[in-house]
């Protein structure tokens, strides 16, 4: 901490309790009450002043007759002698400077006069108006006139905004909480520039478009895929042919058209037809604006309170009614045995849910002895499968990291 001189704004605690205790002494001397006296020289007053507040000791309890006085203006003098405590220090603000001293303002100056002593300083001191080798007009070198020039840039970027300038009279007129004033100007100076609710917004934004297009162009190529499969292209055809939408008439003169643009046609009458009439489930389906993250997070405290009203009526309905397992329930439990999502379930024939159904796999040990049959049944298919035993031939003859050499 740096002491300045007696003209610096703010004085610090020490000096107000040397105050406080010369204040209680005196009125003690006032009123004949006093129980301690200075018997030691005036001198020591100025070189322990600070055990007054201690109280130390420093007035003996035997009284003597005009020693109150003398020792009373003993500490006048050393209090009048001693130099402010600032809050002024290194590294905050404009360091051991005052900002409106270095601007010449006053601290009830508004912005425009902030403002207009900034420019005309910066005019001044602008180390490009100084040639190096040579002093300004002020004695003023480029070294000195930039570091100047520094100081001043920080005296107006300190009291041009309203929350820094009310921080930094704050400290002026409370040296004494200088912890506080480096907490409150490092905070502030190492807050993000940006709000971080405006970046998370708009990552997320970014992302749900991303999903959004990335599922559109796989629900494409699902399409494009589906219209190359003979068995999906047939019965879209016969569709459009009971639809009349095939139905070829004779054009003449100049609204006949060509094969290419007929055979064009078709193809986008049958790719309609899959789209409508083909139900694709899994990763590949039509992409939906409620499954992306935007709505997703949107639509969050709906989907949670809809789940906590579904657990309750199933803990209510059937751990505490005993009701039975509806198809819904059934397959539900299922469902999490195999541990399956919602959409590879549903992408699953009828045929197969009714097995499921009819085996009863909802409860716990049929579905381990159905999972059983179906890792052995596994098994001996894999055994016994043509294709299999090629490639069980291949890997041991041959394999992946053998060089073989064919006269053909």
């Amino acid at each position: 901490m740096k002491h300045l001189c007696p003209s610096s704004r703010g004085r610090g605690w020490f000096l107000s309790t040397v105050k406080r205790q010369l204040c209680c002494y005196y009125a003690s001397a006032r009123r004949g009450l006093m129980t301690q006296q200075c018997d030691r020289p005036a001198a020591v007053m100025s070189t322990s002043v600070d055990r007054i507040s201690e109280g130390d000791g420093l007035f003996p309890a035997s009284p003597r007759p005009g020693a109150a006085p003398r020792c009373l203006l003993a500490l006048l003098l050393c209090v009048s002698l001693l130099p402010a405590v600032t809050a002024l220090v290194e590294g905050l603000y404009c360091g051991t400077e005052v900002c409106y001293d270095v601007l010449g303002v006053s601290r009830e100056a508004s912005k425009a006069e902030v403002a207009r002593a900034y420019r005309q300083l910066a005019r001044r001191y602008h180390p490009d108006r100084v040639k190096r080798g040579e002093a300004g007009a002020e004695g003023e070198t480029p070294e000195s006139a930039h570091q100047k020039f520094l100081l001043i840039a920080t005296a107006y970027e300190t009291l041009k905004d309203e929350d820094t300038r009310r921080d930094y009279d704050y400290m002026l007129d409370h040296p004494e909480e200088y912890y506080q004033h480096y907490y409150t100007y490092y905070r502030r100076r190492l807050a993000p520039k940006v709000d971080v609710r405006v970046v998370i917004l708009v990552t997320v934004c970014a992302i749900s478009i991303f999903q959004y297009y990335s599922w559109h162009n796989s629900y494409n190529d699902a399409i494009n895929y589906l219209m190359t499969v003979p068995k999906y292209r047939i019965q879209a055809t016969e569709i459009a042919k009971q639809q009349g939408l095939l139905n070829r008439t004779k054009e003449k003169g100049k609204n006949r058209r060509s094969k290419e643009e007929i055979r064009e046609q078709e193809e986008e009458v049958i790719r309609d037809i899959i789209k409508n009439k083909i139900d694709i489930k899994g990763g590949y389906q039509k992409p939906n604006l409620s499954d992306i993250l935007l709505c997703q997070i949107v639509l969050f405290p709906y989907y949670l309170t809809t789940y906590l009203a579904w657990y309750a009526s199933w803990v209510y309905r059937f751990t505490l009614c005993r009701e039975e397992y509806g198809d819904q329930e059934k397959f539900f439990i299922i469902r999490r045995y195999m541990r399956m999502s919602q959409s590879q379930f549903d992408s699953m024939e009828d045929s197969l849910k009714q097995t499921f159904l009819e085996k009863q796999l909802w409860i716990k040990d049929n579905y381990e002895s159905y999972k059983k049959e179906q890792e052995e049944e596994m098994k001996v298919k894999m055994a016994t499968d043509p294709r299999m035993k090629r490639y069980r031939r291949w890997m041991k003859n041959e394999g992946p990291g053998r060089l073989t050499f064919i006269d053909e």
